[in-house]
């Protein structure tokens, strides 16, 4: 019975732990700062010229207030087609937590990575939206994460989980993702990934639906997001009035079995690529030395570590001669 009794005060004990209570009450200030710093993107801009006053409003997206008034969000939560084609609105409303809708006009916008800047006008906000950064460490496989945004329109909502492949790729963007395991729904993209400090980890993207109810194929748990350190290259850019552009090799890559082993064949050569030497048929080996195994490691390395301009050496096999080919990449 004494022994018993020790063990459920030890027990007791642990869970009154000033420390843990203190990291908790922590955790739930940065999340409520996560929460104030999101907005929704609606989906219309009202005219001035409307005679009366609306009575709902519809959410689009999700974005979020980085600094100084400048919201980061997902082209594709805020693009609309005009005259046969898409367009980037000169100006979106947003709503905050508090249902305040605010206007914010267009910045810039990088199609290759699906990310969109506004800027809310300064004094707007009846309270100012707290400010967010990004993370300095990217975000690990297994790291815990958190998205805050208004999934089916209707929000703010979180969504807790883990973060699963950092490099993985889907073909509606150019560059890497990361690949979440958490809730997401239609309505979440453009909105923030964050670490357990709050800082920006990625943007979400996408969603992989895995449901096969028909009624049900607005949400899931297989999400996307870009990586927090592209997104802050392109959002710092922008707010500095220039254009980020990637390097581009000029090559359509194929894979082909050889000797028990996939290798990342040239299907196609072009621009750069061609007049730097490489032929349809060359197995790529490396770029700068760096090791290439699939297609996605060599288009990360591409966007990540190289500039347009570069030149870089490529090695390659060519039947059973291997060459050290210099290329000069070009721009997008």
């Amino acid at each position: 019975m004494y022994l018993l009794i020790l063990i459920v005060t030890v027990v007791f004990s642990g869970i009154a732990n000033p420390p843990l209570a203190d990291a908790l009450s922590s955790f739930a200030n940065t999340i409520e700062r996560a929460k104030a710093a999101t907005v929704a993107i609606l989906k219309e801009t009202p005219l001035d010229s409307t005679p009366a006053p609306r009575t709902h409003f519809s959410i689009r997206g999700s974005g979020i207030h980085l600094q100084d008034g400048y919201i980061i969000t997902a082209s594709h939560a805020v693009d609309r087609p005009e005259d046969s084609q898409t367009v980037m609105p000169k100006e979106i409303h947003v709503l905050t937590q508090h249902l305040f809708e605010l206007p914010a006009s267009f910045v810039g916008f990088n199609a290759f990575l699906d990310i969109a800047v506004y800027r809310l006008k300064q004094g707007d906000s009846p309270s100012p939206l707290p400010a967010t950064s990004f993370a300095s460490e990217e975000a690990r496989s297994g790291d815990d994460v958190f998205t805050i945004g208004y999934p089916l329109g209707w929000g703010p909502a979180m969504g807790f989980g883990r973060m699963g492949n950092p490099n993985t790729f889907l073909p509606t963007v150019q560059s890497r993702l990361h690949q979440v395991d958490l809730s997401a729904c239609s309505g979440n993209s453009g909105g923030g990934l964050f670490n357990h400090r709050g800082e920006i980890v990625g943007v979400v993207h996408a969603i992989i639906q895995t449901e096969t109810n028909e009624n049900d194929r607005r949400c899931s748990r297989f999400a996307f997001a870009v990586p927090g350190a592209l997104v802050q290259k392109i959002v710092t850019a922008l707010m500095q009035g220039t254009s980020l552009k990637f390097s581009t090799l000029g090559i359509q890559l194929t894979t082909k079995q050889k000797n028990h082993q996939w290798k990342v064949v040239v299907g196609k050569a072009t621009g750069p690529a061609q007049t730097g030497g490489v032929r349809k048929g060359d197995v790529i080996l490396s770029i700068e030395n760096h090791p290439i195994h699939t297609p996605a490691e060599l288009k990360t390395f591409l966007i990540e570590q190289t500039t347009p301009g570069q030149r870089i050496t490529l090695q390659i096999q060519r039947g059973k001669i291997q060459h050290r080919l210099l290329v000069t990449l070009g721009g997008l």
